[in-house]
């Protein structure tokens, strides 16, 4: 209840200064369902005027007023029970019922107060018990007993004695002490002083009979004076009583013309008000009525006027006042001004928009060498000086607005689509030269034919052969990519100041179905660049590019595709300009580039990434099924060549880049094929000892990555070092066992036996291992024979070995070793197993030293 007459106060009474008395819960009788609250106020300024209220719960407004002057009956209906029921009378009789006797109670005796203040008991109470009425007699006092009447009745003679009384007393008693002791005696006393005291106020009063007489004279004389004065006054009070009235109506009066006054002020001031903010001056009427905004003048003319207009048009008014038939008139002569200054701006800029769109693309005649994008830096200064007026138009009508964009961007996407392509033909030409067939003329070939590679790279003797146009692929890309971003850059800059566009999607949504193709906002270029979540809206301005500019994304990845064909790694040229360029702009602080654009180039650089993956895909393909001619005498395989080729060129075209994280994955991927077509060899295709070419191909391959020294493929290295010592071994072993084959083959045989559990002493009485077999091998193997077999074995060996590589020393020394080995292991076996025969080959240690000597130096 407490916050219900707070609303009551607050929301209906305080600003109508009226003061809320009491309050009660009340519905018609018979009708419980619509419940109101009757609501009893006064005035807070004099003459104070009751009133009565009748509120309506939901929502809370009033529904009538009754001036409490008005109230002729109140009607509590029961004097015997307590009646929640009770009527009041104004110019009808008004049924109420209420929910709580006590409420009823207390609203009664708010009427009865009120009445008997202001009215003059001009209300008349019926039915209502007197217990609820202050100031009438309550009927518990009527029904008391009559003994308890004569008991209050006593207690009130009762007096207490006064001080001096008490002294008298005290003083009687002293004086008769003697007779205190005897009561009878001392009352007889007392008597008998009362009776002398009596007759001497009898004789006194008898003395001043004629004082009497006079003092009874003077008390009828004032009587009757006092009776006159009630006449006069009765008079006099019958005089006020009119004079009351007419002071009340007076007042009432004077507080009508003091509200009649302060309504007068205020309206005085509604109306200055309104003339005042709702008047346009002629000069901007005429202004807007004209529109001419062929000339900057008449442009910032229209647009002081319009400001003007926009500022009549969003006055504040009260909902009253647009009720007026003058304000309306003048509100409905304000928006036909608007919308016809609107309908002639929209004209005007749109006539603007489709000369700007319909212009002649100018003759490309610069060199081909100058790349240069086309420049809308004019287009742009014609249309800015609009701009105070588009953002007017903004404000005023977001619905008419909201085309312009979409109108400016299917016509300026015309112009920009004959300008791109005119400018992509540019550089397709200053990449091309004047053989732009000759991207048909080079079909591919087998990775196979040595003579014919598919793959040619730059400082080889295939590519010397290329028009010298091919190695200006780089050259040519970052003229393109270099032009491109100013180009964007500033048409984006002007779409957000001309159309007044902001980063927030939501901050125009008529342009949420103006654009149908868009991109996201790129990432770092390490990463993927479309990384934002698909379901986040787009920025207006970059949908707006992505209509404008809607060829851009298909022209660049037409010019990449002839970057590609133009060499034949041109994809990694490709990919790393983009790279890099991407990398750049975020990198940059000068100015904010293009979200459009990085998008793009986003797209653009995933193909990118997409074709060199493709590639490198291809070049490991046909490396592992390369086939080895059938010719081919050893050396380096064709393979390895073009993977020393491929690392080549790549680090030259990595060497500035920032980011290289898909060449190195380019590099294992191509050196695991490499090392994969290696062990493919098998010696049905080559001519030459299989062990002898893998070794020579591994070796050639660990000292290309010593030279590179390429962090990725450090495993690799380790792993051609490996297997160029694993190969090099086997070669050895296959290669000693002609010299001395028999010898060999016999040796073999002793260690197959002890093998299989032979006992050493018991190994000379086997017959094929016997001491006279041994003898006639070690005759066959004297010391001319073995420097003769060595000497021929030193010929294959340089016949077999490529000079390039540069291995015979290396290996002749390993064999060497491995022969002194197999010598000792030799000389152990007969000491071991054919102890005590003296046998013992024919040359020793420093023979076998000396023969590696003198083959040496005389090779040299």
């Amino acid at each position: 209840m407490a916050s219900l007459w707070s609303s009551l106060e607050k929301d209906l009474f305080n600003p109508q200064e009226k003061r809320l008395l009491e309050t009660i819960r009340v519905w018609k009788t018979g009708k419980k369902k619509k419940m109101s609250i009757l609501c009893v106020v006064v005035d807070t300024w004099r003459p104070v005027q009751p009133c009565l209220v009748q509120v309506r719960v939901e929502p809370l407004r009033t529904r009538r007023w009754w001036p409490l002057a008005e109230l002729r009956l109140v009607d509590g209906k029961s004097l015997q029970q307590a009646s929640l029921d009770f009527d009041l009378q104004f110019d009808k009789v008004y049924k109420w019922t209420t929910s709580s006797f006590e409420e009823k109670k207390t609203f009664l005796r708010c009427l009865w107060k009120l009445s008997h203040r202001f009215l003059g008991r001009a209300v008349t109470f019926v039915n209502v018990p007197s217990c609820a009425l202050e100031g009438m007699p309550r009927p518990q006092e009527d029904r008391k007993d009559p003994e308890e009447a004569e008991g209050q009745e006593g207690l009130s003679c009762y007096q207490e004695m006064t001080p001096k009384e008490a002294a008298d007393v005290l003083k009687v008693l002293e004086e008769h002490e003697p007779l205190v002791s005897n009561s009878v005696a001392f009352a007889e006393q007392l008597s008998r002083e009362l009776h002398v005291l009596d007759e001497a106020n009898l004789r006194a009063i008898i003395s001043s009979e004629q004082q009497v007489t006079q003092l009874m004279s003077s008390i009828d004389e004032a009587l009757a004076e006092v009776a006159r004065v009630e006449e006069t006054l009765q008079v006099y009070d019958e005089l006020l009583g009119s004079v009351k009235q007419q002071m009340d109506h007076i007042h009432r009066e004077n507080s009508l013309l003091q509200r009649m006054v302060s309504n007068r002020s205020k309206l005085m001031d509604e109306l200055l008000f309104l003339t005042t903010r709702l008047d346009l001056s002629k000069e901007h009427w005429d202004v807007l009525s004209r529109a001419d905004l062929s000339s900057p003048a008449g442009v910032r003319s229209c647009s002081a006027a319009a400001e003007a207009l926009s500022a009549c048009m969003n006055t504040p008014l009260q909902p009253g006042s647009r009720k007026l038939q003058a304000v309306a008139e003048q509100l409905i002569l304000f928006e036909t001004l608007k919308q016809n200054f609107e309908i002639s701006l929209i004209s005007h800029i749109t006539n603007i928009f489709q000369l700007q769109g319909s212009s002649q693309v100018p003759a490309l005649g610069q060199p081909v060498d100058k790349l240069s994008a086309p420049s809308h830096g004019l287009h742009h200064e014609e249309l800015l000086p609009y701009t105070p007026l588009m953002a007017w138009l903004r404000n005023s009508s977001p619905a008419l607005f909201c085309d312009l964009p979409k109108v400016y961007a299917q016509n300026l996407g015309r112009l920009y689509e004959q300008e791109i392509k005119a400018f992509f033909e540019q550089a397709k030409t200053s990449l091309l030269g004047r053989r732009k067939g000759s991207l048909q003329e080079s079909p591919e070939k087998p990775l196979g034919n040595r003579h014919q590679p598919r793959w040619s790279l730059p400082g080889s003797r295939e590519s010397q052969e290329e028009p010298p146009a091919r190695g200006n692929v780089v050259k040519v890309l970052e003229q393109v990519l270099r032009q491109l971003q100013p180009l964007c850059t500033s048409e984006q800059r002007f779409l957000q100041e001309f159309f007044q566009l902001s980063h927030d999607a939501a901050d125009l949504r008529g342009l949420e179905a103006s654009a149908t193709k868009g991109g996201e906002t790129l990432a770092p270029p390490e990463d993927p660049p479309c990384t934002k979540r698909r379901s986040q809206p787009e920025e207006p301005t970059t949908r707006l590019l992505s209509e404008i500019f809607s060829c851009l994304e298909l022209e660049l990845r037409g010019f990449l595709d002839v970057c590609n064909k133009v060499h034949p790694f041109g994809c990694l040229q490709v990919l790393v300009t983009l790279s890099d360029s991407v990398f750049g702009m975020w990198g940059s602080s000068s100015a904010p580039p293009s979200s459009f654009l990085n998008t793009v180039l986003g797209n653009v650089l995933l193909l990118a990434k997409s074709s060199f993956n493709k590639c490198i895909g291809t070049l490991c393909k046909e490396i592992e099924e390369a086939k080895v001619p059938s010719r081919m005498k050893g050396g380096i395989l064709p393979s390895v060549s073009r993977f020393q080729e491929f690392v080549d060129f790549s680090e030259e075209v990595f060497r500035t880049a920032q980011r290289r994280g898909e060449l190195d994955k380019a590099h294992l991927r191509l050196a695991s094929s490499v090392f994969s077509s290696i062990n493919s060899l098998s010696s049905a295709n080559l001519k030459v000892n299989t062990h002898m070419a893998m070794m020579e191909n591994f070796h050639h391959i660990y000292c290309f990555l010593c030279q590179k020294k390429i962090p990725c493929l450090e495993d690799k290295k380790r792993e051609a070092k490996q297997r160029y010592s694993e190969h090099m071994e086997k070669y050895v072993l296959e290669c000693l066992g002609q010299p001395l084959e028999k010898l060999h083959h016999f040796f073999e045989g002793v260690k197959a036996r002890l093998a299989q559990g032979v006992k050493e002493e018991e190994l000379s009485f086997q017959l094929a291992y016997s001491k006279q077999e041994l003898r006639k091998v070690l005759e066959k193997y004297p010391g001319k024979e073995v420097r003769r077999a060595l000497e021929t074995l030193y010929r294959k060996i340089h016949k077999d070995l490529s000079p390039e590589e540069n291995l015979l020393p290396v290996v002749w020394h390993a064999m060497e070793q491995e022969f002194i080995r197999q010598y000792q292991e030799f000389e152990d076996l007969i000491r071991r197993c054919y102890a005590g025969s003296g046998i013992a080959m024919d040359f020793t240690v420093e023979d076998l030293l000396s023969y590696f000597n003198s083959i040496t130096l005389s090779n040299m």
